[in-house]
């Protein structure tokens, strides 16, 4: 009797749940979270030798996933990709309700990506080093809060009166390591993981900035059919194929073009979708949403389903900035990734 009731039970809040309600004033009429299980653990990467003790070892440049897996869960997994911070992906700017705690409310799978030396897989097989780099006002300009330093855009979906909402903004990161090296040893260990079946068979990768471009990347490595669409928030970066007339990145090539072999860009098209997705302020001069709409049409003229959606222009969302799912709108953000699931037939239940 008890397990009869309980399922009923919860078969009424996934009724229930199915909207996404992140307001404040909705908090005591949210479904609650209830999961099966949590955890984490490490994947990829290599062993290596001491060059003084060849029998002293070091694990190192893994990956590492922080997972959540609801009561009822759907068969999709939502990996949050951010080159970064997961934070971003925890918490609105103003500390309310992030992605993550969102969409396990409506049984999705949530699975927290950190790239090796990223965060909690910063074990590196190479010498690394950090040197204070004096980055708050370029990070406010770089995402899209508005055009100078404190300057903020008209109606700016960010709680502009706050500072310790900005504190939190900007002092919520890690180290970043920019290189096209680097982007190859991330996907490596992402391609791995994705390939491992150990974030699902259904994988949607939800990405942000630099993350996009390792994304896609990751797709391209992988030998499986796992990953089931992309959604990159405002990607710096993207991958195109060697033959397409596209020149390779400058210098030390951070945020692309990356160029790979056409048969491997093929891969893209064969995922069910893609889509770009900017925030508001971004007109056609800027030069990762022109990629964006040359890679969408690339991917798309190999058969593949890829669009470019600008929330202010398309969706009607003012504001938005280069971290929309953190915005203080990302209700209205969220409700647009369940409609582009529902759209995919990525919202069924196991």
């Amino acid at each position: 009797m008890f397990n009869l009731l309980g399922v009923r039970f919860l078969l009424s809040l996934q009724l229930a749940g199915l909207a996404i309600q992140t307001d404040a004033k909705d908090a005591g009429h949210r479904k609650p979270i209830i999961l099966r299980e949590s955890g984490g653990f490490t994947i990829g990467g290599k062993v290596i030798q001491s060059p003084l003790n060849p029998n002293m070892t070091l694990s190192c440049d893994h990956g590492y996933v922080e997972y959540f897996t609801p009561w009822t869960p759907r068969k999709t997994s939502l990996v949050m990709w951010h080159s970064s911070s997961t934070q971003t992906f925890q918490n609105r700017w103003d500390g309310g309700e992030g992605f993550k705690d969102m969409f396990l409310r409506a049984d999705y799978p949530v699975y927290l990506w950190e790239g090796p030396r990223v965060g909690r897989a910063n074990w590196a097989c190479n010498a690394t080093f950090y040197v204070p780099d004096y980055r708050d006002q370029a990070n406010f300009v770089a995402w899209n809060f508005g055009p100078a330093f404190k300057q903020w855009w008209p109606g700016v979906q960010f709680p502009t009166e706050s500072e310790e909402a900005w504190q939190q903004a900007t002092s919520s990161r890690y180290v970043e390591y920019d290189s096209e090296a680097s982007v190859n040893l991330e996907t490596d260990a992402a391609a791995v993981a994705a390939d491992s079946g150990k974030l699902g068979t259904d994988i949607v990768y939800l990405t942000n900035s630099a993350a996009g471009l390792r994304a896609q990347l990751t797709a391209v490595k992988s030998n499986t059919t796992n990953i089931k669409a992309i959604v990159c928030y405002e990607s710096f970066g993207f991958v195109f194929p060697d033959d397409a007339g596209v020149k390779r990145g400058a210098g030390a090539n951070p945020f692309g073009p990356i160029l790979v072999p056409l048969e491997d860009f093929k891969k893209l098209a064969r995922i069910p979708a893609i889509q770009f997705v900017w925030g508001d302020h971004r007109d056609e001069s800027f030069i990762f949403l022109n990629q964006s709409r040359q890679a969408a049409a690339l991917i798309n003229k190999y058969g593949g389903n890829a669009e470019v959606v600008l929330l202010a222009k398309d969706k009607g969302l003012k504001g938005s900035t280069h971290i929309a799912f953190a915005d203080m709108d990302n209700r209205k953000v969220g409700e647009l990734l369940h409609e582009f699931l529902r759209e995919n037939e990525l919202d069924d239940y196991e």
